[in-house]
């Protein structure tokens, strides 16, 4: 699982450079101000969550299957959290309207709270 775990957390930070570019460089020619700002949070999220990801699949502290769940709520925290937030942000670019799928970005976030809070939880049952 530790594999799994430090592997996608390199591909979501490589994923996260090359979008955080493309917005940099691509985009700032076709977004406004404010939904490139938009764009660079989902980004912010998706590497601190690799981050995360990496220090979890390190963690010696921590039980497999807390690091299971962790990783299963990060995962889709971030599909849904930065997904929506970068589809959100190009909706201008596209004909389809992505303001129908807004309802996932905070389900996102909160999945991602919730793998900080199983951290949390684990960590504070852990017996000195």
């Amino acid at each position: 699982m530790d594999k799994k775990i430090i592997s996608t957390g390199a591909i979501f930070g490589m994923l996260a450079i090359i979008l955080g570019a493309f917005g940099a460089h691509a985009l700032k020619k076709v977004l406004s101000i404010e939904e490139l700002s938009t764009f660079e949070t989902g980004v912010k999220y998706q590497m601190y969550h690799a981050l995360f990801l990496l220090f979890i699949g390190l963690a010696t502290a921590l039980s497999q299957k807390a690091k299971k769940v962790i990783y299963y709520l990060v995962v889709f925290g971030v599909l849904f959290f930065s997904g929506s937030i970068y589809l959100l942000a190009t909706n201008n670019l596209t004909s389809f309207d992505f303001k129908v799928i807004g309802f996932v970005t905070p389900i996102g976030g909160l999945l991602l709270i919730l793998a900080w809070g199983v951290l949390l939880v684990n960590y504070l049952k852990k017996k000195a």
